[in-house]
């Protein structure tokens, strides 16, 4: 098989801009929602603003005509005050608005992009997720939208609201006293820097913790899932010294993560403290020669937090955009992948003969199917019949260009005849097989499928012709019943069971504890490896194709339990075309043709007597002299 990639963590991403106008895309179906996000979060910020600029007029207007007054009216005062009040009160409003419309944006947004990526994964080749592990391909719907997640519900209104601020700020600043805004204006380099250079350093050791969880869950999973090795084969200690190891890379850095976000946010404090004590101190001197007032100054040195503090906060969610783009870059990565194609024409119908022998479409249940195959030079239509006949002719292949697995193999499978492969590990049985559903294509050579060149027929209808059982078998969360439909789809129960009798299932199925209902749950967890590979039998049989490729279908079935369904499964293949790759050799002796393959090419040929005359490597391999790898 192709090699596995490995799961990467988010880092910067490649393509910024392009990455976030394709990220403005999704988000526009909720255009009107952020116009009333961006209105809201401009009118609550404004409100803040407005009501610190206030303050001059409270403490000038109000507050210092009352010192010292016999008999003050604080009605006025009083007033003033309520309209304040009204002011933040409508503020806060507005933020709690803002903040719910993102979270419906942001779950619709997420909805959408999760909806399109599994859309566009089941209409991915088979070669994609041969060449990436689950966990990589996993990382994309959850790391990354959950980066994303924070982004859009989080940061961006944040972002928005602290530039807004930064705005207002700026503005009422001016208007209030030039001078001290200029002093805050050359103070601040030094507070953005020193921002700049935590902040750097903090998202790089984030980047670094992200990637080291990912490899301790990795890590974690892959010891679960083969805990029974690592306790038989006693590398607990072994297991453990890894994990320590891995979980160390964690602590370490999380540690230096967590230490320049966290100093971050003490220094940011103590500069603006500093600069808050510095602006006081001018302002005095200014108030004491006359040339600004008190209520100014206290309005002033308030606006002074409200406007480094977003600065700051800006530079911090700087990392959070990054990695938030970086995860939409690799989910936009995935939904770029081109899909499968296709560009057969041939179909498979419903068919049945006419009076004079023809056959024609037809649209009852009739038993009988037929491929349809239209021809574009005169634009007319034959219909073939459907029985499985398989033809090799020269097929060369490989997985990469460079790399050649298959070597000019030629083979025929007449209707109801058994095919057996057998060979090492590697020697391209399965590969084989691939072919016939295409799996992959084949670079040259011809494939025929009832004499029809099988790049010629659809994908969808070639691959629902033929049944198929894995050696390693997979269960979905449903019933039995359900699992065993899988198969036909409008199978009824009938179907149903009578499957299951020809695989030998319904014995240990009825003895279940709600039987065919029984609910199966973690692939069949709850099901021994051999019921699970019965019930992927009686999949392929209520499926009821043709032609069948069993791929070690009885690898993990006892000797008993194989000798009791053998009967079940010479009924089932009975009038069928049959590849069956084994390395159990008695489950093979009675194939019309065993094909021996080694390095990719079949080396002998013929039927168990055949072979066994010619005493070649299946003679060695039946009589033991050679065993299989």
């Amino acid at each position: 098989m192709p090699p596995q990639g490995r799961m990467r963590a988010p880092a910067k991403p490649k393509n910024a801009k392009g990455t976030f106008r394709r990220l403005v895309s999704y988000l526009a179906p909720h255009k009107g929602k952020l116009i009333a996000v961006t209105a809201c979060i401009i009118f609550s910020t404004a409100a803040s603003a407005t009501g610190t600029f206030l303050l001059k007029d409270v403490v000038n207007s109000y507050i210092a005509p009352l010192v010292g007054a016999a008999a003050p009216d604080l009605m006025p005062f009083a007033r003033f005050l309520l309209l304040m009040m009204g002011m933040y009160l409508a503020g806060a409003i507005s933020t709690l608005v803002y903040n719910r419309l993102m979270m419906i944006v942001s779950t619709g947004t997420l909805n959408r992009m999760r909806k399109d990526m599994f859309l566009h994964m089941e209409d991915l080749p088979i070669r994609y997720f041969d060449q990436r592990t689950h966990g990589e391909i996993m990382s994309r719907y959850t790391n990354d939208t959950d980066t994303m997640r924070e982004f859009l519900s989080q940061t961006f209104p944040q972002a928005v609201s602290s530039f807004c601020s930064v705005l207002f700020s700026f503005c009422y600043m001016v208007s209030l006293n030039i001078w001290l805004t200029l002093l805050v204006l050359a103070l601040m380099p030094v507070i953005l820097g020193i921002t700049g250079i935590i902040g750097k350093r903090s998202g790089a050791n984030f980047v670094a913790q992200q990637k080291a969880v990912g490899e301790l869950n990795g890590f974690v999973e892959e010891t679960i899932e083969g805990q029974r090795v690592v306790q038989v084969f006693c590398h607990e200690q072994k297991s453990i010294d890894a994990f320590e190891k891995k979980n160390e890379n964690v602590r370490v850095a999380g540690t230096r993560a967590n230490i320049f976000a966290s100093i971050l946010g003490p220094i940011m404090n103590n500069l603006g403290h500093v600069n808050y004590v510095i602006i006081a101190l001018v302002g005095a001197i200014m108030i004491i020669n006359g040339y600004t007032n008190t209520g100014v100054l206290i309005s002033f040195l308030t606006f002074t937090r409200q406007f480094s503090m977003p600065i700051s906060n800006l530079a911090q969610q700087f990392n959070v955009i990054m990695m938030a783009l970086a995860g939409a870059e690799r989910i936009f990565e995935m939904l770029d992948e081109p899909v499968e194609e296709d560009n057969g024409y041939v179909t498979l119908v419903r068919a049945k003969k006419d009076d004079k022998g023809n056959i024609v479409e037809c649209q009852e249940r009739t038993g009988m199917w037929a491929w349809k195959h239209p021809h574009k030079a005169d634009g007319s239509v034959t219909y073939t019949e459907w029985k499985g006949d398989v033809v090799f002719e020269d097929v060369t292949f490989g997985y990469v260009p460079e790399k050649t697995v298959l070597h000019n193999i030629s083979l025929y499978a007449k209707p109801g005849q058994k095919i057996a492969f057998v060979g090492s590990t590697g020697a391209g049985k399965t590969t084989i097989t691939n072919l016939i559903n295409r799996f992959y294509d084949i670079q040259g050579g011809k494939i025929r499928y009832d004499g029809i060149n099988i790049e010629k027929i659809k994908k969808d209808d070639l691959r629902r012709s033929l049944g198929m059982v894995l050696q390693d078998t997979h269960l979905f969360t449903g019933t039995v019943k359900e699992n065993i439909r899988y198969g036909r789809l409008d199978a009824t129960d009938e179907d149903i069971v009578r499957a299951a009798k020809i695989a030998n299932a319904d014995f240990f199925i009825s003895h279940l504890p709600e039987g065919y209902d029984t609910m199966l749950t973690g692939d069949g967890s709850n099901l021994s490896q051999g019921q699970r590979q019965l019930l992927a039998i009686a999949r392929a049989a209520v499926a009821d194709p043709p032609v069948l490729i069993l791929d070690e279908a009885t690898s993990s079935i006892d000797t008993r339990t194989e000798a009791l369904i053998e009967k079940g499964m010479d009924q089932l293949m009975k009038g069928r075309t049959v590849f069956v790759i084994a390395h159990r050799l008695s489950t093979v002796r009675n194939s019309q043709a065993i094909m021996v393959l080694e390095n990719g090419v079949i080396i002998e040929r013929g039927n168990h007597e055949q072979l066994l005359a010619q005493k070649g490597k299946y003679y060695q391999l039946y009589t033991g002299m050679f065993e299989l790898s």
